[in-house]
């Protein structure tokens, strides 16, 4: 079986992930479409070495910022890797917070090799939505999505469709467990982690990428970073970034319970941050009783 983690940023899925591991002989494998880039570590709330507890982590720091890398890459990555895991009788864990990627490597998504790759960065969130619209009238993206306009964008470029293949079946024997908590805690969380972002580097983190020119999707679509280079370049102040760093985590963070809600069966709890490990323990007995139904549900099949 597979254990699905997903949640919106700073409810704990990194923590939970890493027990469960321990707990059920597992490896992890990252589902962030940000942590798979060196160096954007600060920025992206990347797990430490000291919070991996040596547990083995997969498709975190696997790229350079430089590099593109598709959701049709993640999709033959994820699978091999748990084919992999699963072969080797280890659980594999699934965490992170880009719910297309997950949905693209347990269920029978389709997707075209995109035989070339287009360079955005110079067009304005403005001026690449208009071109969405003009291929697009009835599109459903938000201007502000950026990584689904140019991901439209470019499948178009390849294969003159804007067509989805969007499966529903689910390919893997899969739980999906969501952490989530009162809006007005994660919201205060999502403040504090911003600060303490600050506190371990992010400014430092974020000028290092500046000063190299580096201005890359990878670079400029996630939260932080563009905030930062507009208060690099002396478009705004630090404080108008970080706000705006917070505000736009905390706008992200509703639109991934969307998402979640909509298109995956999540089971969702309700985190303990004062006593977290009952929370852990929570979402383990619920996998475990979970294993048992399967298991009973199977010998009752061959019974039959």
């Amino acid at each position: 079986m597979i254990i699905v983690i997903v949640g919106p940023t700073a409810v704990g899925k990194t923590k939970l992930s890493v027990e469960l591991a321990h707990l059920l002989n597992g490896e992890i494998i990252g589902a962030d479409s940000t942590q798979i880039y060196r160096g954007m570590n600060v920025g992206t709330a990347k797990v430490t070495e000291e919070e991996k507890e040596g547990v083995i982590h997969h498709l975190i720091d696997v790229k350079d910022v430089r590099d593109t890398y598709t959701v049709y890459e993640y999709q033959k990555d994820a699978r091999l890797i748990i084919e992999d895991v699963l072969n080797r009788h280890k659980t594999p864990i699934i965490v992170g917070g880009t719910g297309l990627y997950i949905k693209a490597a347990l269920y029978d998504y389709e997707f075209e090799e995109e035989t070339k790759t287009y360079d955005y960065n110079e067009l304005s969130n403005e001026e690449l939505y208009r071109k969405l619209k003009e291929i697009d009238p009835q599109t459903t993206i938000h201007m502000n999505n950026r990584k689904r306009i140019e991901r439209a964008l470019t499948k178009y470029q390849n294969t003159g469709t804007l067509g989805s293949n969007n499966g529903n079946n689910l390919l893997y024997d899969a739980l999906f467990i969501g952490l989530t908590t009162n809006r007005e805690v994660l919201y205060e969380r999502i403040n504090e982690r911003v600060d303490a972002m600050v506190q371990n580097g992010l400014i430092e983190e974020a000028r290092n990428f500046y000063d190299q020119k580096i201005r890359t999707q990878a670079l400029m679509t996630p939260i932080c970073y563009k905030e930062l280079y507009d208060y690099f370049d002396g478009k705004c102040s630090l404080n108008e970034a970080l706000d705006l760093i917070r505000k736009r985590s905390r706008n992200y963070a509703k639109r991934q319970y969307t998402w979640f809600n909509h298109q995956l069966p999540v089971k969702w709890f309700d985190v303990n941050f004062e006593d977290f490990n009952k929370t852990i323990n929570d979402v383990y007995n619920y996998i475990q009783n979970k294993k048992k139904g399967s298991l009973s549900n199977s010998v009752g099949r061959q019974k039959i």
